[in-house]
């Protein structure tokens, strides 16, 4: 059981005048104090450190926060309770501190799951969830906690919750990430650059629900699609959007669709080189994809 805190001095950092609740709680019990403190019109900001210690309060979470909004018949929300929690690889967090849960939370009708891929966007995203209507899961790459830099507007803004980004235009193939696995796709695309490959590169941004429309323009276009992402392949995330896009793109699609994943096994702590999709991963699986 991990402590679950409510972070009042978030409300300088964010430029929020709603009113917040400090308290350091077990993340069992503490999910309900939550929601009852949401319920009573303020907004709850909270960290569950890390993700893999979520689970305590997975049924609070699932069938009580993301279900209130429907159980109501709309007249009253979850709205203003967003979850902060570090997520993914780290380089020597084994299996208690490397985990990607964030395809459980997808599965969950009245949730979004929103993962940024830098500090602008992660200031912007999570205004956006502080102030959307329902819960949010907002996971955090604990890899970039130190590692990425970049200026930071000081005023209040938002970034669009559901939106995709196009973060590099190509005509070869579409790669599609989020979070700090964007990073290791940009060094693929610019490798696969050097052999004459065009890469399209999108930033998911937000999980649930994520932008299909983008997704499938791109893919349009390019007639192939890779997706890559931290947790393993199996039931992983990608495997939605491999779905939907065969769905929609089946006609346009001139290869199958490739995923580029962790590996499905408990994360491992001396062999994590080998669990991660790599960049040396990924650039296969664009070659063999574009020459299918």
């Amino acid at each position: 059981r991990r402590n679950l805190t409510i972070f009042a001095s978030l409300s300088n950092y964010l430029q929020i005048s709603e009113s917040l609740f400090t308290s350091i709680i077990l993340a069992m019990e503490g999910s309900y104090y939550l929601l009852i403190f949401n319920l009573q019109g303020n907004r709850a900001i909270a960290e569950i450190q890390f993700a893999d210690y979520i689970f305590p309060a997975f049924d609070q979470i699932v069938n009580e926060a993301a279900k209130f909004r429907y159980r109501s018949g709309n007249e009253f929300n979850c709205g203003g309770l967003t979850i902060r929690s570090p997520y993914g690889a780290v380089g020597h967090g084994g299996h208690y501190h490397s985990q990607s849960p964030e395809a459980f939370f997808c599965h969950v009708p009245g949730l979004k799951v929103v993962i940024p891929r830098s500090p602008r966007e992660a200031k912007g995203l999570l205004l956006a969830s502080i102030r959307d209507p329902n819960p949010v899961i907002f996971f955090e790459p604990k890899w970039l906690y130190r590692l990425s830099v970049e200026e930071v507007p000081e005023g209040d803004y938002m970034l669009p919750l559901s939106q995709a980004e196009v973060i590099r235009k190509g005509s070869d193939i579409t790669l599609i990430g989020w979070g700090a696995q964007l990073a290791v796709l940009e060094q693929a695309c610019e490798d696969a650059s050097k052999d004459g490959i065009s890469c399209e590169l999108i930033d998911l941004r937000t999980l649930i629900p994520w932008d299909k429309e983008t997704v499938e323009a791109s893919v349009s276009k390019t007639g192939k699609l890779l997706i890559s992402h931290e947790a393993p392949i199996t039931g992983g995330f990608g495997a939605e959007i491999a779905a939907s896009i065969a769905e929609r793109c089946f006609q346009r699609l001139e290869a199958p669709v490739a995923r580029v994943c962790g590996l499905d096994t408990p994360f491992p702590l001396v062999y994590e080189p080998f669990y991660m999709p790599t960049k040396n991963k990924i650039l296969d699986a664009i070659k063999a994809t574009v020459n299918y």
